[in-house]
């Protein structure tokens, strides 16, 4: 019976054809999960191979009207480039009229802001190992060029099993051959403070050691409920730079002393004294007896599991799509025909908006569709591929002062112009 089911199941697949790019259609939407500063996030299913995955996607005019076109573009770049286990990795790009869409991992153990928000009580044995998965994802990027700048509770997913994963690059920079950064980008509790230094008084710039720092105030933040400085996303910045001399970070008396020796190193203001590199924190006495081979297979078990019979995210982002949103993804292709019907219609020397039609042409023209599955399997035609996909105190705004500056053709003053690193 059950062998008859699932050969049903199977027959009932759709086969796309090999040289037809991946697409909207190709994917089953099945809920809203998320939304951020760039986008939005739901659970699909891509209807050939039935794996689930994660689609975020950015309404193309909000981006070009935001000055964050050149952000999804650098986000894109350096994800198609990149797969490790310990990050949530890019599987498919593509576009239509309306959005851009990136599909990637599915992590269903939720971030670990929305579990701090649940008043979870991280031991120190389960933030030791989110320390060891972020330093083996660090040292990966750190060998790609990559700064990451907005590592931070609310980018951190955990996997059905309690495993971490990096997530969000859009601010992310490549920096190569003694570059060093300069903008002021990241999310200010979170920035170390030479991005502060470098913003307000100029000098040297910064560079990878910065999520270090990042990754210093995650975990004291995990252990206590709250971060080592009282900084906000309002906070000035001239003010910060005289901060971090000022104030003293307290430890908390139970925490082992050796844990409170790794967090002192992680969170040293000089960027030149503090850890950072694989290698530093594998000779941290906190560290010594890490299996660093087994946990980069995922063999060490988590401390916390999530509870598997519960999605962790808010319910209100699935009630937000289906009521409140003027433009809801599963009204798309009826809207997009409509649309077209109309612009058939219509003629283009009475366009509204001219300027606006040339951004979202040069979008159309320049976005770069990816299929990673594709270019697995033709690396190694006989593999398997499968994705890592499974069946607050609040949250702090990333700032950053820069349109990070690959050189992709946009157009005046709507369309983001390149920046500094």
């Amino acid at each position: 019976m059950c062998s008859s089911m699932s050969g049903a199941s199977a027959a009932r697949r759709p086969v796309f054809d090999e040289k037809e790019d991946v697409n909207f259609d190709h994917f089953q939407i099945l809920r809203a999960i998320g939304k951020g500063s760039f986008g939005k996030v739901c659970i699909v299913q891509k209807r050939d191979t039935e794996k689930m995955y994660a689609m975020k996607y950015m309404n193309k005019q909000q981006c070009i009207e935001r000055d964050e076109v050149r952000n999804v573009f650098r986000e894109l770049e350096i994800l198609q480039d990149i797969e490790h286990v310990f990050l949530v990795n890019l599987w498919y790009s593509f576009q239509d009229e309306e959005d851009m869409f990136m599909v990637v991992d599915l992590l269903l153990g939720g971030d670990l802001r929305y579990h701090l928000q649940q008043n979870v009580q991280f031991s120190e044995d389960t933030v030791r190992l989110y320390i060891c998965e972020m330093a083996l994802a660090l040292d990966y990027l750190c060998s790609q060029h990559i700064i990451h700048r907005d590592i931070k509770p609310d980018n951190i997913l955990l996997d059905e099993q309690g495993h971490a994963h990096l997530t969000d690059f859009n601010i992310a920079t490549i920096i190569k051959d003694g570059e060093r950064a300069t903008a002021l980008a990241g999310t200010k509790p979170y920035m170390a403070p030479e991005i502060f230094q470098s913003f307000v008084s100029g000098g040297t710039g910064y560079s990878f050691e910065v999520d270090w720092w990042s990754v210093g105030v995650m975990a004291y933040e995990l252990l206590r409920g709250w971060r080592p400085y009282d900084i906000h996303s309002s906070s000035a910045v001239e003010s910060l730079v005289q901060h971090f001399s000022t104030v003293s970070v307290q430890y908390a008396p139970t925490w082992s002393k050796d844990m409170v020796a790794l967090l002192r190193k992680l969170l040293t203001v000089n960027p030149e004294l503090r850890v950072s590199s694989l290698r530093d924190m594998q000779a941290a006495p906190l560290l010594a007896r890490v299996p660093w081979d087994d946990l980069t297979q995922k063999k060490v078990e988590p401390g916390f599991v999530p509870n598997k019979g519960r999605l962790h995210c808010d319910p209100t982002f699935e009630l937000e799509e289906m009521i409140l949103e003027s433009r809801p993804l599963h009204k798309k292709k009826k809207r997009l025909a409509k649309n077209k019907s109309r612009d058939n219609s219509r003629d283009s020397s009475q366009s509204e908006n001219d300027y606006l039609q040339d951004c979202l042409d040069a979008i159309q023209q320049d976005f770069v569709i990816f299929n990673r599955e594709k270019l697995k399997r033709s690396q190694d035609p006989t593999a398997e591929l499968f994705p890592t996909s499974e069946s607050q105190d609040e949250a702090e705004p990333p700032v950053s002062s820069e349109a990070s500056g690959s050189p992709v053709p946009m157009c005046g003053p709507l369309c983001p112009s390149a920046g500094s690193s």
